[in-house]
């Protein structure tokens, strides 16, 4: 139900996109978000740090390319989301000296300081990886090739959480392992 709930808003983009045009999918995409967000909110009592910036921007970039009828305002928000992303990711690491992955995350998984230190570098990386390729694929292809990315672009995130928790895994700390 989850993994439906986070594909709801880009799947309802892409059919909205396919039947309409990219102003209709934008507007169904913030509509679906905005649901997307009420029912997270509803079942678990807040909204992380992440789902809040990923609302306003949708709905910032939304209101700009439906107000201004230009679709480079949406195909650009993904890109300024990862870039910023990284910046806070790496900021928070390397000036401030704060592990933000393990903050956000060190009371679901116990690892050691090294995996998450290591973790937060893979995340600046993939959030670099994402915000380039976004930009790339929003400045030199056509709005419909965009649109197929967006859909068929998932596939990055999925492999990088499928790797991460394979990673992952040989470090987790289970309080459950009979001491010898």
């Amino acid at each position: 139900m989850k993994l439906l709930l986070d594909f709801f808003p880009i799947l309802l983009f892409f059919g909205a996109y396919k039947l309409g045009d990219i102003y209709i999918a934008t507007g169904v995409l913030m509509a679906a978000t905005v649901v997307q967000m009420a029912i997270i909110y509803a079942t678990e009592r807040k909204l992380q740090a992440m789902q809040k910036a990923t609302l306003v921007l949708i709905l910032l970039f939304g209101t700009l390319t439906l107000a201004l009828h230009d679709d480079r305002f949406i195909k650009w928000k993904p890109t300024v989301l990862y870039g910023a992303m990284a910046i806070a990711l790496a900021v928070a690491l390397w000036a401030l000296k704060k592990n933000f992955l393990k903050m956000l995350l060190g009371s679901q998984l116990e690892l050691p300081d090294r995996i998450w230190g290591r973790l937060n570098v893979a995340w600046i990386g993939y959030c670099l990886f994402m915000a380039i390729i976004n930009g790339y694929v929003a400045a030199y292809f056509t709005t419909e090739a965009w649109v197929n990315f967006k859909l068929w672009g998932y596939v990055f995130p999925i492999v990088f959480l499928v790797a991460q928790g394979l990673y992952i895994a040989p470090h987790l700390k289970n309080e459950d392992k009979p001491t010898a």
